[in-house]
């Protein structure tokens, strides 16, 4: 692009840290500027002004967009960020924030883990070497471990999509393949970005269905991001994404569940809270009744399996037979094999 100057008017030569400053000046004293003014006022290419706005944003500016009346982009720093006084932190509140990294571990290949390594970079860059050693040591610390953590590196470019549509609510069109079944076509807001059991899920309101959705991100094949913006309702909460499911997926109705876990395992049950309206009751020969009323016959069979021999379902019923189903089509299965 050739950039129009007046009559007589010189080319302004900059070198990038200049110019860099003088766009930061401008966003600062202003609410915000459009590429075009910005490319008027700094002499120089659409493209150019595009670079310099990503190297602020990289820089840890709080750059933010706004989409004006006449579809225009402004763009402007969060408003009142230079009064924010500046982020320090204690070696306790450090080696927390290393925890939470390793616990994340299994982001790996997303958009997130970049913007985490990010995140640490910053971090030790204004640390001396000797701190930046000590962090690292730190770091090996809290070491996590995950068992059937999933890869998502081809999922970075429908991640990095996903990111900016939840960021700026903007609405999108997915290509959706559920289990076994062909692939659809659904126009969404996305709501709500899930972590459950080292997985990622995507939490929409689906316009074509008319009703809340959860996508896991490993079937979605493909996203548009378009221009429309939405809101989110102000009555949504995330818990409306599962209903009264055990974990995640809300089939069949809500059961009254009671469950006789044997003295072998009864501390791993009182040790946890396995649902928000658990009651537990521990009996004289060490074992422990557990009763919750939750949805999703699948994911609570799942879970009790893996406390097999040492549990016994006491109600309601139809779980028990389909427990016991189970179990004779597993140990049928075995003997023909």
């Amino acid at each position: 692009m050739t950039v129009q100057r007046g009559p007589g008017k010189p080319a302004k030569k900059y070198s990038q840290a200049a110019r860099l400053h003088n766009v930061i000046r401008i966003l600062e004293a202003r609410y915000g500027a459009t590429v075009d003014e910005l490319v008027e006022e700094c002499q120089v290419t659409r493209r150019t002004i595009y670079r310099d706005l990503q190297a602020i944003a990289d820089a840890g500016y709080p750059l933010v967009t706004e989409r004006q009346d006449d579809g225009t982009m402004l763009y402007r720093f969060v408003i009142g960020y230079k009064n924010l006084p500046p982020i320090t932190f204690s070696l306790d509140e450090l080696m927390t924030l290393y925890l939470c990294r390793g616990q994340l571990e299994f982001l790996q290949g997303t958009p997130f883990q970049d913007d985490l390594e990010a995140i640490f970079a910053r971090l030790r860059s204004s640390l001396p070497p000797r701190s930046v050693a000590h962090l690292e040591r730190i770091a090996e610390a809290g070491a996590p471990r995950f068992q059937g953590h999933k890869d998502y590196s081809s999922k970075k470019q429908i991640l990095t999509e996903l990111r900016r549509a939840l960021l700026m609510q903007q609405r999108c069109r997915i290509r959706y393949a559920p289990a076994r079944r062909d692939a659809d076509e659904y126009l969404c807001d996305p709501y709500t970005l899930l972590f459950y059991k080292n997985a990622l899920y995507l939490g929409v309101y689906a316009h074509n269905r008319e009703a809340l959705r959860l996508f896991l991100i490993d079937r979605i094949e493909e996203v548009e991001v378009l221009n429309d913006r939405f809101e989110v309702p102000e009555e949504y909460h995330v818990e409306q994404l599962t209903g009264g499911a055990f974990g995640l997926i809300d089939e069949g109705p809500v059961r009254d569940v009671e469950l006789l876990f044997g003295a072998p395992v009864a501390h791993l049950i009182g040790e946890r809270i396995w649902h928000p309206q658990q009651q537990l009751e521990f009996q004289g020969d060490g074992s422990v009744k557990l009763r919750f009323s939750a949805a999703g016959d699948t994911e609570i069979l799942s879970w009790i399996y893996s406390f097999l021999p040492h549990v016994q379902i006491l109600a309601p019923p139809a779980l028990r037979q389909k427990f016991i189903d189970g179990l004779k089509s597993s140990l049928r299965t075995s003997v023909e094999d």
